[in-house]
């Protein structure tokens, strides 16, 4: 679980706001403001609220968080932010909101007037479902189809159902990852050597890219630390959230970032949690009159001593309690632990 506390204006929060905390996107030209989202689906801002980009109805800054009430029970999907800055939000029943800067008409809503309060929009989105949408400097994109679009200060980025990334806009840093620095006025697409493309990220605040493959490999192009990248290069990095959080200045996010538990676990996780386990367990070491409950499958694939025992007539192998007298019950259990844990 993500310890929000460590994020500089995230310590603003009480100790029973940030426990309440599902969800948390920090934006802003200093990363000075924020928009989260609770367990109970409540969206609550505060921060510098520039631009009224806050969309507390209001252009006043506040250290005490404002609950979005036009929002109030609709679950968030998407959130993305430009650089006035002005901020795009998705629900999870496809409904499109835009709030505040306007001077180039990037929410949306036919005007170049600030929006001070989260409006629905809806221009040319009848029977459409916004499913993700992504804010450049002073541009917006909205996605309703299968697939994944970002956008950078100046580019974008698109990757298809079949896995397939493209980019266009300005390449002054490699932000493109094409070989140079030329810019493209249409589509072109990338990473053609490289696997299959599950995710794609980008920031208006930075001429970062990154993409992540079917694999887990990370790649990042374009401006990072002074430096122009003109060819994806790959990282040490799991999550495409790590790379803006080492190369973003401000450290600012290019996604929601879910604080809530995953559930999902590795395989060495669940071996790991299911040692000494009585509700699964198929066999038990007595070790000085306390019992280890263990698998006698996890045995024979990990220890060749074992496989020999249940594979063969050896009368432990056919016991569902096995006593174990010549080592001590820390060490027994020691050397079992290892087996499920590599520890």
């Amino acid at each position: 679980m993500v310890d929000v506390s460590k994020w500089p204006l995230l310590s603003v929060l009480s100790a029973q706001e940030q426990a309440a905390v599902r969800q948390v996107y920090i934006f802003g030209t200093s990363a000075n403001e924020a928009i989260y989202i609770t367990h109970a689906n409540e969206v609550f801002a505060f921060g510098l609220n520039c631009s009224g980009c806050l969309g507390t109805g209001d252009s006043v800054s506040t250290i005490v968080p404002k609950k979005l009430d036009f929002l109030q029970g609709k679950k968030v999907v998407s959130l993305s932010y430009g650089s006035g800055p002005h901020v795009l939000l998705a629900t999870e029943d496809g409904q499109l909101f835009a709030w505040g800067h306007n001077v180039y008409s990037q929410l949306g809503n036919n005007t170049t007037s600030a929006g001070l309060s989260p409006a629905l929009i809806t221009n040319n989105l009848q029977s459409k479902k916004v499913t993700e949408v992504a804010c450049g400097s002073h541009h917006s994109l909205a996605l309703t189809q299968d697939g994944e679009v970002v956008a950078g200060y100046a580019h974008c980025l698109a990757l298809t159902d079949e896995g397939l990334l493209y980019a266009w806009g300005a390449n002054t840093y490699g932000q493109l990852g094409t070989r140079n620095k030329s810019n493209h006025l249409s589509p072109v697409q990338i990473m053609v050597d490289k696997e299959r493309v599950v995710e794609v990220a980008a920031c208006h605040s930075t001429h970062t890219s990154a993409a992540k493959t079917q694999s887990g490999k990370v790649f990042v192009w374009g401006q990072c630390r002074g430096q122009s990248m003109v060819l994806p290069h790959l990282t040490h990095f799991t999550a495409t959230d790590d790379v803006f959080a080492c190369f973003a200045t401000p450290s600012v996010m290019w996604r929601l970032l879910s604080v809530e538990h995953d559930d999902f676990m590795t395989a060495s996780e669940a071996l790991r949690k299911e040692f000494d386990s009585p509700e699964t367990s198929d066999l038990k070491f007595s070790v000085d009159g306390k019992c280890i409950h263990v698998h006698k499958a996890v045995l024979k694939i990990r220890c060749e001593h074992f496989r020999s025992m249940f594979r063969s007539q050896w009368s432990e192998g056919q016991q569902d309690v096995i006593e174990i007298g010549q080592f001590s019950y820390p060490v027994y259990r020691s050397f079992l632990q290892f087996l499920y844990t590599d520890t």
